[in-house]
């Protein structure tokens, strides 16, 4: 018998976790995994109980992104041979982790068939300011906060609908900043951004849908997605043609690839890590870490 450390989220996905969570557990007992199921009880639990985690044949997170997010960061306080797989049970409001690997979301007996029969595969971990790690996206700008700073009844009771609500709430207060940004140490671009974004996903904040043929989610380098400022009507409309074109490396909007990403702003600019808060930063650096953990799918 293999050893399990089920982690669970209870409030995720408006406590969801309970339909179908025996049913879930006998198929992955049957399969021959003895479970013993830690539920969280604080902000940054799953950090630590992933970081418990050494010694166990699979760890499986019960809980949106952030949770996901959470017992990565955990794995990553491991050596990288003592950290187990991950088996991923998709019960937040965007998923975009489940979206980008096509698992099943809110079917928690199909997820457990998906983890005892699927494949391993490895998964490209960032890193950043203060050791904070995140899975699939770290960004500043217009509508970075809106996944955390919607609030969370709203969340609960409108799906992605409260996530456009709010962003549309925004439209007219457009943040945006300076900066440079510096790309494997080589300066890339300098200017007024509305957005800057690094990630490593298919899909972000369940809104924003990147090209399967652009990212590859172990190759070691991220996406970096730049949005200029449009400071004019003119800027806008070259924005949004290139936007409707899927043009990717024009003046308005780019998106390149790199190993390594430095943002330095002219003043402290709050960044969201996997759709939760992830500091405010004058200068910071994102490093990816090649192949850092598998993921079952």
């Amino acid at each position: 018998m293999k050893r399990l450390l089920p982690i669970i989220n209870p409030v995720a996905g408006r406590g969801t976790y309970k339909d179908g969570l025996g049913e879930a557990l006998h198929v992955l007992h049957s399969a021959g995994y003895v479970p013993c199921v830690r539920f969280t009880t604080r902000a940054g639990e799953a950090a630590d109980l992933a970081a418990q985690s050494a010694g166990y044949d699979l760890l499986c997170c019960m809980g949106g992104d952030g949770t996901l997010s959470d017992v990565v960061e955990g794995l990553m306080r491991l050596e990288e041979a003592e950290r187990p797989p991950i088996g991923y049970f998709p019960l937040g409001t965007a998923n975009d982790v489940a979206t980008t690997l096509k698992l099943p979301k809110g079917d928690a007996p199909a997820c457990a068939r998906r983890i005892a029969g699927g494949e391993e595969r490895f998964w490209d971990v960032g890193s950043m300011g203060g050791g904070r790690c995140f899975t699939y996206v770290a960004a500043f700008g217009a509508f970075t906060d809106v996944s955390y700073e919607t609030p969370q009844q709203a969340k609960q009771a409108l799906g992605h609908l409260a996530y456009i609500l709010e962003g549309m709430n925004r439209l007219t207060r457009l943040p945006h900043c300076k900066c440079s940004v510096i790309l494997d140490g080589e300066k890339a671009e300098e200017g007024d951004f509305i957005f800057g974004g690094v990630t490593n996903s298919l899909s972000v904040a369940g809104l924003i849908k990147l090209d399967p043929g652009l990212v590859s989610l172990d190759d070691g380098l991220f996406e970096v997605s730049l949005v200029r400022y449009p400071e004019t009507l003119a800027g806008l409309n070259q924005l949004m043609s290139q936007a409707v074109s899927k043009n990717l490396s024009g003046p308005a909007l780019r998106i390149m690839h790199a190993s390594s990403v430095e943002f330095r702003f002219e003043e402290p600019v709050t960044f969201t890590r996997d759709g939760e808060p992830g500091g405010a930063y004058s200068s910071v650096k994102i490093t990816n870490n090649r192949r850092a953990v598998k993921i079952i799918c």
